[in-house]
């Protein structure tokens, strides 16, 4: 039983104690009977992502009046932290589309490009992604080669984004170009002559969710589809960086939360030389660090939601909680490993996949090493002021 504490600070609100009830029963009831065969087949499932549609899950930080759920951050974190108990692949397809995508989009575009595109990807039909990263560029965004340049009506970008999530499924891209050297925002769709995504990128984790290049050649892009300003890319990203990393910190959470579960069920159930391994002292130090561990990142990652969103910036909080929770979900899947032994090896009690799926959160949305840097150039600048 949740402290009055704890469900405070992850529930803040009824509302917010509502949409972590509904994700928690469809993550039990949907999520978590598909897992495992989508993590094999290594797919994406498009039924399920429908399914998120019907709850209004793709729209959760987009304004009522606008079609979504009006949700803050807090209520994004609540989401993936819920979604990724069971299907960590799954939610990172999820998170490219309504945080990547959706939520990026909303926040730079005007009032016509809302109308025509917000329907769309927020029942399901098309699928979203963002293209940043380069095959030679990542944490360096400034370095990226792909340009556009003005052409009479339309804008021509060249140029190859990789690693990028939901790419080969994409139906439309949120695009990062130089445009006479500033960083400009694009929004491209399927059909654009020019733009070919080549097959998947095969990973070592979060397999339910895809992963491929976006290779633009020329391709034309009409004036109508520049996302906000001529140079005002940089702001999008950087705004945007912030509820990814969020975002991703609750992923760890929902991983270190499951593998919790299963270690100490595991533990209490095994016996060994006549007694439950619970009463073995490096067991005991396994679950024991891992659940503190956990509780730590919870309270920092809540913590930081609630002072995060489009109109408040907060670079260190949401650099300082991914920077801890990220290795926590690894850690602690690593030790639900141990406690289980060669059972944790297989795929029975799901340990491994989480584990393998958990590395990915320590190298996404900002490397850990990035996270270090940012910190303490903004800690530095703080302390000048």
């Amino acid at each position: 039983m949740a402290s009055s504490a704890l469900f405070t600070l992850e529930n803040p609100t009824e509302e917010h104690h509502m949409l972590r009830q509904m994700v928690r029963g469809f993550t039990r009831d949907v999520v978590e009977p598909q897992a495992e065969e989508f993590n094999r087949r290594a797919e994406f499932n498009r039924a399920l992502f429908k399914q998120c549609a019907e709850l209004g899950l793709l729209g959760l930080t987009v304004p009522a009046e606008d079609g979504g759920a009006g949700m803050d951050l807090l209520g994004a974190v609540l989401v993936h932290h819920e979604l990724s108990r069971s299907d960590p692949g799954f939610t990172l397809g999820y998170l490219a589309h309504a945080i990547l995508f959706v939520n990026n989009f909303y926040h730079a575009a005007n009032a016509e490009q809302r109308a025509r595109f917000l329907p769309g990807v927020l029942d399901g039909t098309r699928i979203g992604c963002m293209g940043m990263t380069e095959p030679g560029v990542g944490t360096d965004v400034m370095g990226m080669g792909t340009t556009a340049v003005r052409d009479g009506s339309d804008y021509v970008l060249n140029g190859q984004k990789a690693l990028i999530t939901n790419a080969p499924e994409a139906d439309i891209f949120l695009i990062y170009a130089k445009l006479d050297g500033r960083m400009t925002t694009f929004v491209l769709e399927r059909d654009f002559e020019g733009l070919s995504t080549p097959g998947k990128t095969p990973k070592m984790g979060m397999r339910a969710s895809s992963l491929g290049e976006v290779i633009m050649e020329n391709c034309r892009v009409p004036a109508a589809n520049l996302l906000g300003e001529e140079g005002g890319g940089l702001v999008h990203m950087m705004r945007n960086l912030e509820a990814e990393r969020l975002t991703l910190s609750a992923m760890s959470l929902g991983i270190a939360d499951r593998c919790i579960e299963i270690m100490i069920q595991y533990a209490h159930e095994r016996q060994a030389f006549g007694r439950s391994i619970t009463q073995l002292g490096q067991i005991q130090r396994y679950i024991a660090e891992s659940y503190a561990q956990t509780e730590a990142a919870r309270a920092l990652i809540y913590t930081v939601a609630r002072d995060c969103g489009p109109g408040k910036r907060n670079r260190i909080g949401t650099d300082a909680a991914k920077l801890f929770a990220a290795p926590v979900g690894k850690q602690v899947a690593d030790n639900a490993m141990q406690v289980l032994g060669g059972w944790g090896y297989c795929d029975e009690f799901k340990v491994e996949r989480f584990l393998r799926d958990a590395k990915l959160l320590e190298i996404g949305g900002g490397t850990l090493e990035a996270h270090q840097k940012n910190l303490t150039k903004d800690l530095v600048k703080a302390r000048a002021q």
